[in-house]
């Protein structure tokens, strides 16, 4: 099972879950933890080979990684701890992951907070991608880190969410790294199918105003899509909880109250 850690609330019974990106690991949390456990049960994952979650023994024979496979992960957790419906917040690619849970298990979601969200591939990030899989085998992991994280978060102002994901992916196993990488193969049908399909889950996206990258999308998605809505912090770039906690902290813990269970 992955590694996890509970904030448990003496009164509350809605539950949060954060659900981080590739590379990084629940600690990019350490920003909200103290706001959040205030008013919810608080729970905290590492998805696999990050964090304290280290690779399995099955892991080890298995050198392909899916979406749902790492979806059923963190629903393994959470039935575990015997948590019937969740929010789930989510940055940069574990918004996939959150999507993805709520695509096949609907019932257990009662909101969506997507910061960073992943949502669409552009020309520039589909060259990206190709890339890295064309160099991943004969350029160092983590100067391939590097790079994305700079391509992805360029301005002065990110220079903490790329230190902070770089700090994070150093932990990471070059096969580990390998194993995640190849997952950008199935993201493309994958989010087609997130754009067609709008689940009706209430579901509030956090941007940077920054976020070039990937801001389009969304912004195109809260058109077409009913209980969505999308929040734009200017001044601020892909990694909006490490780069604007106060703000982000405030706008989400408002809306989940709002929302209720």
């Amino acid at each position: 099972m992955l590694s996890y850690y509970t904030y448990v609330h003496k009164e509350s019974t809605t539950w949060v879950t954060f659900v981080h990106g590739a590379g990084g690991s629940s600690s990019i949390w350490f920003k909200q933890v103290r706001e959040f456990k205030k008013h919810f049960n608080v729970l905290l994952l590492d998805l696999r080979g990050h964090g304290n979650s280290k690779p399995s023994i099955k892991d080890a024979f298995n050198d392909r990684y899916t979406f749902d496979s790492i979806t059923d992960d963190i629903l393994e957790v959470i039935n575990h701890l015997k948590i019937a419906k969740s929010h789930f917040i989510g940055i940069s690619l574990g918004t996939i992951l959150i999507r993805n849970l709520a695509e096949k298990h609907p019932h257990r979601v009662v909101s969506m907070v997507m910061g960073g969200a992943i949502m669409q591939l552009d020309i520039r990030s589909q060259i990206l991608m190709r890339l890295g899989i064309l160099f991943k085998s004969v350029i160092p992991y983590l100067w391939l880190y590097k790079f994305f994280a700079f391509i992805i978060m360029p301005h002065k102002n990110h220079k903490e969410s790329r230190s902070l994901f770089v700090r994070e992916a150093k932990k990471l196993y070059q096969k580990e790294f390998t194993r995640w990488f190849r997952l950008t193969s199935e993201i493309n049908p994958l989010l087609r199918i997130f754009r067609a399909v709008d689940t009706k889950i209430p579901t509030l996206y956090v941007m940077g105003g920054e976020d070039y990258l990937f801001l389009p999308a969304v912004k195109k998605i809260v058109q077409e899509h009913t209980a969505c809505s999308l929040l734009t912090i200017e001044y601020c770039g892909h990694v909006v909880n490490v780069e604007q906690p106060k703000i982000f902290n405030h706008l989400v813990i408002s809306y989940l109250s709002d929302t209720g269970n």
